[in-house]
C-alpha cells in the first residue's frame, strides 16, 4: 500500500517539478495558451478569486524572514521603492489621466490605468527576478512593504481620482484589500507552521509548478474574451496592448533610471517589480464587477507581464556577469600589495 501511494503521488509531483524547472518560459507560454482557448475564461472566470488568495499565499510562505529581517534594518531603500510605487506611481498616473481628460473619454480605460497604478506589485515578483538572477530579497522586502500598505492608499487614491466610477466605496475597496491580504497570510503562516520551512524550501520547484498552474488559472480567467474583441475590435484590442507594452517597460525604464545610484542590476529588479502590478488582488477585490474595457485592457497586460521575464533575462544575466567581474576585480585589487 505505501508504495501504492507513493507511485500515485510521485507522478503530480515529477510534473509538477518538471513544469517548475521551466520558468520563464512556462511562464511565457501561460499566456498565448489563455488566449488561444476562451472556452477556459467562461470555465474558470467564477474562480479569479480564489486563484489570487492561493498566489498570495504562495508568496507569503515563501518569505525569507532572515532576509526580510536584515533589510528592515536598512530602511532607507525600502521605504523609498515604496513610496515610489504606492504613492508616485498612482499620482502621477491619476494627474495625467485628469489633465487628458481620460475619464470622461474612455472612463473604461481611465479606470484600468488608475486600478493598475493603485496596485501592489505583483506577488510572483521575487519569484519572477530569481529566475531572471536579480536581487529577489530587495524586490521581496519592498513588496511586503508595499502590500502592508495598500489596502490605505488605494482607498485613499480611489478617494481622490475615481470618484463614483467604482461600484463599491473607497473604503469597502480598502477593507476588501486588507481582508483578502490578511487571509492570505494567516493560510501561509500556517501552512509553514505544519510543514517548516526546510520542507518548502526542499519542494522549490514542484511548488514554482503549482503556482504556474495557478497562474495559467488566472491568465485565462482574464483573457478568456480576448479573441471575440480581438475580432469585433481590432484596431481598439490591438491599440490596448501596444498601451500596455507602453506603461509596463516605461515604469521598468523610469524606475530603473531613478534607482541607478544603487546599482544597475537592483535597479532593474525594482523596476521589474514595479511595473507587474497585482492587477488580480484589484479585481478579487471589486469582485469583478468592472466594465468590459476595464476587462480588456487587464487581460492585454497579461502579455508584457508574462513576456518580459523571457524577454529580459539576458539582459539581467550579462548585468549580473558585469556586477561579478567588478567584484572580483575590486576584491583582486585590494589584495595586490
Amino acid at each position: 500500500m505505501p508504495s501504492l501511494l507513493q507511485t500515485v503521488f510521485a507522478l503530480p509531483l515529477r510534473g509538477l517539478t518538471w513544469l517548475g524547472s521551466h520558468g520563464t518560459r512556462a511562464v511565457a507560454a501561460i499566456v498565448f495558451i489563455a488566449a488561444a482557448v476562451p472556452p477556459l475564461g467562461t470555465l474558470l472566470r467564477p474562480y479569479v478569486t480564489e486563484a489570487i488568495l492561493v498566489l498570495l499565499c504562495i508568496s507569503f510562505m515563501r518569505v525569507d524572514l532572515v532576509a526580510l529581517s536584515g533589510h528592515l534594518r536598512r530602511p532607507a531603500l525600502v521605504a523609498t521603492a515604496t513610496a515610489w510605487t504606492t504613492i508616485g506611481v498612482p499620482v502621477i498616473v491619476g494627474l495625467i489621466a485628469h489633465a487628458t481628460g481620460l475619464a470622461d473619454r474612455v472612463p473604461g480605460l481611465s479606470l484600468a490605468l488608475m486600478l493598475q497604478s493603485m496596485a501592489s506589485p505583483m506577488m510572483a515578483s521575487p519569484a519572477l527576478a530569481a529566475l531572471m538572477g536579480l536581487d529577489a530579497t530587495l524586490v521581496l522586502v519592498t513588496l511586503v512593504t508595499a502590500t502592508a500598505i495598500v489596502p490605505f492608499t488605494a482607498s485613499l487614491f480611489a478617494s481622490l481620482f475615481l470618484g463614483g466610477m467604482l461600484s463599491i466605496s473607497p473604503l469597502a475597496l480598502g477593507l476588501k484589500l486588507l481582508g483578502i491580504l490578511a487571509a492570505s497570510l494567516l493560510a501561509a503562516t500556517t501552512t509553514r507552521w505544519l510543514f517548516g520551512t526546510d520542507a518548502i524550501q526542499r519542494h522549490k520547484q514542484p511548488i514554482d509548478g503549482f503556482n504556474i498552474i495557478i497562474l495559467f488559472i488566472f491568465a485565462s480567467a482574464v483573457m478568456g474574451d480576448v479573441v471575440s474583441d480581438l475580432v469585433a475590435r481590432p484596431l481598439f484590442t490591438v491599440g490596448l496592448a501596444a498601451l500596455s507594452f507602453a506603461i509596463y517597460f516605461s515604469l521598468l525604464a523610469v524606475t530603473t533610471l531613478l534607482f541607478r545610484r544603487i546599482g544597475t542590476e537592483r535597479a532593474l529588479a525594482l523596476g521589474l517589480m514595479v511595473s507587474q502590478r497585482n492587477l488580480g488582488l484589484m479585481l478579487a477585490a471589486t469582485s469583478g464587477a468592472l466594465p468590459a474595457t476595464t476587462w480588456l485592457y487587464f487581460a492585454m497586460t497579461q502579455f508584457p507581464i508574462h513576456l518580459s521575464p523571457y524577454m529580459l533575462t539576458p539582459v539581467a544575466r550579462r548585468l549580473t556577469a558585469r556586477a561579478d567581474r567588478s567584484s572580483t576585480a575590486a576584491a583582486g585589487g585590494k589584495l595586490e600589495p
